[in-house]
């Protein structure tokens, strides 16, 4: 294997992957081509997954929906399919086309988008949304496994970091163009606008992607995604990291599904207003977090520590806390300034949880490793975090209680140390994997 830093003396910094010198990635033009692409797919699919957020009290007022069911519209409706349906769609990204993959995601999720701005009742929406999560829940590992397919292990560390900066651009767009074109034009022209652009990218996607060459795989073509699993999560490494994406996603599930109906119900801001106060600045903190986080990252493979998850552990530590602060802050600015180190941290756990699970994984893995992080991030935490937040917001107004959305909120800095404490467990272990396999992938 390939050594990360020539002339390193610890073992572990040889974990790179086995192909690099054996077969040969796209050309420079090329890689900049792919991660221009794949930086618009996951911003479009960030849009349309957060567009309910800061739609939430027009579809609320305009179908007559209570905050329990908002919870389990952006939670549960969505959680659910995006989580179960990623392990199935990253083995066939694995083990056959990324491209084709992710196109036909693309093409799935918009569509669904569409049909989600003609709901005329609760049903109807949250079938839309199912709709939306199915296809959203291959874009992710099948773009990392395109990135594996295409780009150097020397430079995947900052390819997925531009990958995953979408989220943050896509969470700016969407709160503050979201909010402001539904103030004019209401709801339903948002979602259908957006689901029209998502239909123009799956093709654009489609002619920049170009042919994905099989991988070399480390397993049989007979063994079943369940069995490489199963085979992920025995590790103490990936489980203890899988721990950590688990209350990762009962925080930032509630975190951006209440935020915005937060700051609007307690301070008086409008939708545009906090849109663009909001968006603004999480897409600021994600551009930071992810650029950032990838090259730190890879950083910190290159060093042979083995500790890669050391520096986004520390930030959700200190996220807990002035998330607690901005729940009970006297004026709505200082809310909002108290929650940038929140959506840092979300944002700077992105490239170091997956380029980590990569890691422990090895080639033909990448894109059911991140699948499973996604299955952590995203079933869980995202299907119970909203709902529980609603059910405490709707019980605390039916007895009087002012600050119940805030009340709520509080499982998000909870969560935060949970998963700041338990990611430095999965760093440690990490690390002693690394040093015990340094020639594997």
């Amino acid at each position: 294997m390939a050594e990360i830093a020539a002339g390193s003396r610890d073992p572990s910094t040889k974990r790179v992957f086995s192909e690099a010198s054996s077969r040969e990635y796209a050309s420079r033009w090329r890689i900049v081509a792919i991660c221009a692409v794949l930086l618009l797919i996951n911003a479009l699919s960030q849009i349309d997954r957060i567009l309910p957020f800061i739609l939430s009290e027009k579809i609320k007022a305009d179908l007559s929906l209570t905050d329990t069911q908002m919870g389990l519209l952006t939670g549960l409706a969505f959680a659910v399919c995006y989580a179960l349906l990623s392990l199935p769609l990253a083995r066939a990204a694995d083990r056959g086309s990324p491209r084709l993959v992710l196109v036909s995601c693309i093409l799935l999720w918009s569509v669904m988008t569409t049909l989600g701005g003609f709901a005329a009742s609760f049903a109807f929406l949250a079938l839309t949304r199912f709709g939306v999560a199915f296809g959203e829940a291959g874009a992710v590992p099948a773009g990392h496994a395109l990135i594996a397919r295409k780009i150097g292990p020397e430079r995947r560390g900052l390819a997925i970091g531009l990958f995953a900066m979408g989220i943050p651009l896509g969470t700016m767009v969407g709160f503050a163009a979201g909010g402001a074109i539904a103030d004019i034009f209401g709801w339903r022209v948002v979602l259908m606008g957006a689901g029209v652009i998502g239909i123009l990218v799956g093709l654009l996607t489609a002619l920049v992607a170009g042919p994905t060459p099989r991988l070399p795989l480390t397993t049989t073509r007979s063994e079943l995604f369940l069995r490489t699993s199963l085979d992920l999560l025995s590790s103490p490494a990936f489980r203890w990291l899988f721990l950590g994406t688990v209350f990762l996603g009962f925080a930032g599930a509630p975190f951006y599904a209440f935020s915005i109906p937060f700051l609007i119900r307690t301070y008086g801001f409008t939708a545009t207003e906090v849109g663009v106060s909001f968006g603004m600045l999480q897409g600021l903190m994600g551009i930071i977090g992810t650029l950032g986080g990838g090259r730190w990252f890879d950083h910190a493979v290159r060093s042979g520590s083995g500790r890669v998850l050391g520096p986004p552990a520390v930030l959700f530590l200190l996220a807990s806390l002035t998330t607690t602060a901005a729940l009970f802050a006297p004026a709505g600015w200082m809310s909002i300034a108290l929650f940038v180190p929140g959506m840092l941290s979300f944002s700077f756990m992105l490239p170091w949880g997956f380029g980590a699970a990569h890691l422990v994984a090895g080639p033909g893995r990448q894109a059911q490793a991140s699948s499973l992080v996604m299955i952590g991030s995203g079933l869980a935490g995202p299907a119970l975090g909203p709902l529980f937040v609603g059910v405490i917001s709707d019980a605390a107004s039916a007895a009087g209680i002012s600050n119940g959305l805030g009340l709520g909120l509080l499982i998000v800095p909870l969560a935060s140390v949970l998963s700041g404490i338990t990611l430095l467990i999965a760093s440690r272990r990490i690390g002693i994997f690394l040093r015990q396999h340094p020639t594997e992938t």
